[in-house]
């Protein structure tokens, strides 16, 4: 199985969210092909929403950054582990910004499934994929059914589905790992 990690972590390679997904991305690398990107090292841009994607120059953005590079390893993936420690409630800028730029990845043209609008698929196939979060201190219910409300809607027009949301205190990357193998 190919699988891409995104870490979202804000606050480089040595804090204790990178450690634990850079953990998890070396035990699945022992049985898979993974690819993995600490978001907020890299050149990545937010998109301005000039719609060349879909118009000028369907499926490349006009931003010149290192985002191609995870476009293709998501859309060459099986898998893909959205990873990212909340921050005021919600996922971090960094996973946010490259998650917006994902909107090339489909077409701009709508279709109805299951009495919803979505957009049309630009590709055959779309990975699963399973969001990794870190809980702040003062997470509650609410904070985390509206992150998962959202991935599920994410999933939802990315004609893919959410297989987890797991939690760095609480789930083991054996289990992460274990899980992801049955998939």
């Amino acid at each position: 199985m190919r699988i891409t990690v995104l870490d979202g972590s804000m606050n480089g390679w040595s804090d204790d969210f990178s450690v634990y997904t850079k953990a998890l991305t070396i035990k699945l690398g022992e049985s898979h092909i993974v690819d993995y990107y600490h978001l907020s090292s890299m050149n990545l841009q937010y998109c301005t929403g000039c719609w060349s994607c879909w118009w000028k120059t369907p499926g490349i953005c006009a931003i010149n950054d290192d985002a191609p590079a995870i476009f293709a390893s998501v859309m060459a993936s099986d898998f893909l582990i959205f990873a990212s420690p909340l921050i005021a409630g919600f996922t971090s800028s960094a996973l946010k910004k490259i998650n917006d730029r994902f909107v090339l990845l489909l077409h701009p043209y709508f279709q109805i499934v299951k009495g919803e609008m979505q957009h049309r698929k630009r590709y055959n196939r779309y990975p699963s994929f399973g969001l990794l979060i870190k809980k702040e201190a003062d997470t509650d219910e609410e904070d985390l059914e509206i992150v998962e409300d959202l991935y599920r809607r994410f999933a939802l027009n990315f004609h893919s589905d959410l297989k987890f949301i797991k939690f760095t205190e609480e789930d083991t990357i054996d289990e992460i790992c274990n899980e992801i193998s049955h998939f």
